[in-house]
């Protein structure tokens, strides 16, 4: 399939760009010709099945692996040249298994992580905070649990205030009360102005939280746009449940048949059905007259059907 790219014109020049990027492995081409641009505060998904490329695409982007070909800049600057070294300053990065040492308290691994990165620790213990550890800052990283563990990534990948973030499946391990925190904690970056990369499996947490994404399929982006161009791309159905009255059921489930829908099933006072897109008003007005239905509610399809309607 083509890739397809839904732009739209911007007064400031993309932050992240990607052109015709290559990375093979001998006859493995685990990232084949990836184009993206990234717009300045703009928290970006992207998916894809396990070895879509998602990984390989983050450590060429963050210059951690070179390309084979193509050119990647982050504002402005080559990933692979000397001047990125600058740039580098002001990216965050949490990886997809964070590495952590023990014995070292929450505190003293931000301490540490700062020293690596070159920025002031006089903020370390409100970064802690802000993710909600400040309680166990002076704990040993033993005693962390796996979300708390979690967390402390995170912070570090917020150390020295980073204009560009990458995150790669950052809620592993996370209850819902912090996975709320942590896209709390986003929005905030995002009106900030931070430029955002988020990777995860969890399409249902993504949904409603991304600008844009991009779907990522044996290396190649299949689509990328906001999740409601690529539903309307793809020309899903939509899902409208309507509520009855038992002794109506079959007489509305009839009625429905000179309707543009299709999949009818009726069960439990609830009557499920199908329509395209383009007949959605004509058919939510007749139901609307139809004395006998109770209440109606419509459902877009999920970003895991669009997931999977463009990667299958």
């Amino acid at each position: 399939m083509a890739d397809i790219f839904l732009m739209q014109t911007e007064t400031e020049p993309a932050p992240i760009v990607a052109r015709g990027v290559h990375k093979h492995y001998g006859p493995i081409r685990a990232v084949d010709g990836v184009d993206l641009d990234i717009r300045p505060g703009e928290l970006f998904g992207l998916i894809g099945h396990n070895g879509a490329g998602k990984s390989t695409m983050f450590k060429m982007m963050l210059g951690l692996t070179p390309p084979t070909s193509g050119d990647i800049r982050i504002d402005g600057a080559r990933v692979s040249g000397g001047d990125f070294r600058a740039v580098r300053r002001s990216v965050g990065y949490l990886p997809e298994n964070v590495v952590l040492y023990d014995n070292l308290t929450g505190l003293e691994t931000l301490h540490f992580f700062s020293r690596l990165k070159g920025v002031s620790a006089a903020e370390n213990h409100r970064v802690l905070e802000r993710v909600g550890l400040g309680h166990a800052a002076r704990r040993r990283v033993r005693e962390y649990s796996k979300g708390m563990r979690q967390r402390l990534g995170f912070a570090q990948a917020l150390l020295g205030k980073p204009r560009f973030l990458f995150l790669d499946e950052p809620t592993t391990g996370l209850d819902p009360e912090a996975i709320r925190g942590f896209y709390a904690i986003l929005r905030q970056l995002r009106s900030e102005g931070v430029t955002m990369v988020i990777t995860s499996h969890i399409l249902a947490e993504i949904q409603e939280r991304v600008d844009r994404l991009a779907i990522m399929t044996a290396g190649k982006i299949q689509a990328c746009g906001t999740v409601q161009a690529l539903r309307e791309q793809m020309a899903l159905p939509l899902r409208i449940d309507i509520r009855a009255d038992a002794e109506h059921l079959d007489a509305v489930r009839t009625a429905l048949g000179q309707l543009p829908v299709s999949a009818i099933e009726a069960h439990a006072g609830h009557i499920a059905m199908q329509c395209r897109r383009e007949a959605k008003m004509a058919v939510i007005e007749a139901l609307a007259q139809d004395g006998r239905v109770r209440d109606l509610t419509v459902r877009e399809p999920s970003l895991e059907d669009v997931f999977f309607g463009f990667s299958d």
